[in-house]
């Protein structure tokens, strides 16, 4: 029994226009490769795919692609044919070859009307479309679209691929509504769970901002293999825009690729930087660095979590700010955004959101780059949170006192940190100087960068270097700081030069304040030396 192949649905068998769309912009970058991988796992128990990733990193266009490749309803060979998956083995095996049922829940919920109609209308669509494709195989009297697909593999044998685009849409924006919910995810599962949907779907690829629902502390659908911002595995490439790809862009664009990275690098995904594509895109055309991303719809939604009274979140959203990470566990998160019951809950969300950054190895959150400093910063300085506008006067105070060379002053504003915030922000003891060091000088933001910790620099590595954004580089002095602990400042600022350190900041044409910091464990006296240095001049050695 064989379909209609000339007949293109809206759900069902999809044309390739969507994704002709992405390869008319003037920068599109290729991912095809993706498709080796999704083929390599076609009917195997790995065909089960979730790829979460924040607003805006491409999700849309990645099931747009999946849906040009796989569809009957449409030839894209031509289309693929400069793309690196015509270079593959797999690329004519599985081009165009599979019924496709593709559809997107954020569309779906504006046209059914409602968030409690939006399950019976993509059943109803799916199921009317799966009818006038097979009419003889759908009896009359079966109700779901899942059912029809174990009828049309029961009768003629053939097999389904599935792409479900913001698949969460239902478990965000409907988070209130348990009965909403209870019906979307029991229509997921009769989709995709069990040993029927086995039989016929080939491949499941599911894309949304969170990962799958968890039920009872266990995923709603645990047959699926998940791809997150804490776990990308081979999906980082895939998730946004590597730093090759970067580069290249910057080559072609004439950007200043080490002011893009600044500015949108940030996301540690298996070993890979991964850049924003809905910035970087942005600044290509533009030229103008600032913040691209963050308004596209998440940004109101961080400002009620920001402000949750759960125990230490103020304190590490803080130290983030400053340019520190801090510790989060994430296995209790419900993949939800009403099931928060902790300072680790809302740090694993604003993760996923791509508001923080993971780093998996360490199990530390970070505020990834530049552009999502600033918008958090505006959050906070928003929220006026009490905290905020006593770190900001007093990190103001600091900086002053830095700019103006009065090594007592720094050391005893540093002192004053250390003792009243150190225990709070819960660093362990070697630590602390640092972590004291990098919230102190949190008023520096407005004027620097985000302080790089253990810069590669001369015959070592700097503590901490602060650069100063271009708009102040004439009129604020580079600041690179050695911390020492049971050792004098002096010899902190012996070892800045010894080691030539300020050989790193070889492209920064102005002055450069060396700052040594030192700290007696034993009684708990912080002391400071601050000598200028002008960038290209010789350094002097005792």
């Amino acid at each position: 029994m064989e379909r209609n192949t000339g007949q293109v649905g809206r759900f069902v068998n999809p044309d390739n226009s969507a994704f002709q769309v992405a390869l008319n912009s003037e920068i599109y970058v290729d991912k095809t490769g993706l498709l080796a991988y999704t083929n390599q796992v076609m009917h195997t128990d790995r065909a089960w795919i979730c790829s979460s990733r924040p607003r805006r990193f491409g999700k849309s266009i990645t099931a747009n692609m999946l849906a040009a490749y796989y569809s009957r309803g449409c030839d894209s060979k031509q289309m693929l044919a400069g793309l690196s998956i015509a270079r593959e083995e797999s690329f004519a095996k599985h081009l165009n070859q599979y019924d496709v049922i593709h559809f997107d829940v954020q569309w779906c919920c504006m046209d059914a009307g409602g968030p409690e109609h939006v399950t019976a209308y993509i059943n109803q669509q799916i199921l009317q479309e799966l009818r006038e494709a097979y009419p003889e195989a759908v009896p009359a009297a079966e109700k779901t679209a899942y059912g029809a697909m174990s009828c049309i593999y029961a009768a003629a044998g053939k097999k389904f691929v599935v792409i479900v685009d913001e698949w969460d849409v239902l478990i965000r924006d409907a988070a209130a509504n348990q009965a909403v919910q209870e019906t979307y995810i029991n229509f997921l599962r009769g989709m995709f769970k069990g040993t029927e949907p086995t039989r016929f779907i080939a491949l499941a690829y599911l894309t949304g901002i969170l990962p799958i629902k968890k039920v009872k502390t266990q995923s709603a659908l645990n047959n699926f293999d998940e791809f997150t911002m804490l776990d990308a595995s081979v999906m980082a490439p895939f998730a946004g825009f590597t730093e090759d790809e970067v580069r290249a862009l910057c080559g072609k664009y004439h950007r200043d690729f080490a002011s893009v990275r600044r500015w949108y690098d940030g996301y540690r995904l298996a070993g890979c930087h991964v850049y924003n594509p809905k910035a970087v895109v942005s600044v290509m055309l533009r030229g103008g660095f600032k913040s691209y991303w963050s308004n596209t719809g998440t940004y109101e939604a961080i400002r009620p979590l920001l402000d949750m009274d759960f125990d230490g979140l103020k304190a590490a959203v803080l130290a983030m700010l400053s340019g520190d990470s801090a510790g989060v566990r994430v296995r209790s998160f419900q993949n939800d955004v009403v099931s928060l019951r902790s300072r680790d809950d809302v740090l694993t969300l604003l993760i996923h959101l791509g508001y923080l950054a993971y780093d998996e190895g360490t199990q530390t959150a970070f505020i990834p780059n530049e552009e999502i400093r600033s918008e958090f910063a505006e959050a906070v300085e928003e929220n006026r949170w009490n905290e905020w506008m006593e770190f900001q006067r007093e990190s103001a105070a600091l900086l002053e006192a830095t700019l103006d060379m009065d090594g007592e002053a720094v050391a005893e504003g540093i002192e004053k940190i250390h003792g009243e915030y150190a225990s709070a922000i819960r660093y362990n003891d070697e630590n602390s100087l640092s972590s004291v060091l990098a919230i102190g000088y949190l008023s520096a933001m407005q004027y620097y960068f985000k302080p790089i910790r253990e810069m590669p620099a001369g015959r070592g590595f700097a503590d901490f270097v602060f650069i100063p954004k271009p708009e102040y580089a004439g009129s604020f002095p580079a600041l690179l700081a050695e911390l020492k602990w049971n050792k004098s400042a002096q010899t902190a600022i012996e070892q800045i030069k010894e080691r030539r350190y300020p050989a790193a900041l070889a492209e920064f044409s102005g002055e450069i304040l060396l700052v040594g910091i030192s700290y007696d464990r034993r009684t708990k006296e912080h002391q400071c030396r601050i000598e200028k240095y002008t960038a290209g001049q010789p350094l002097p050695f005792r």
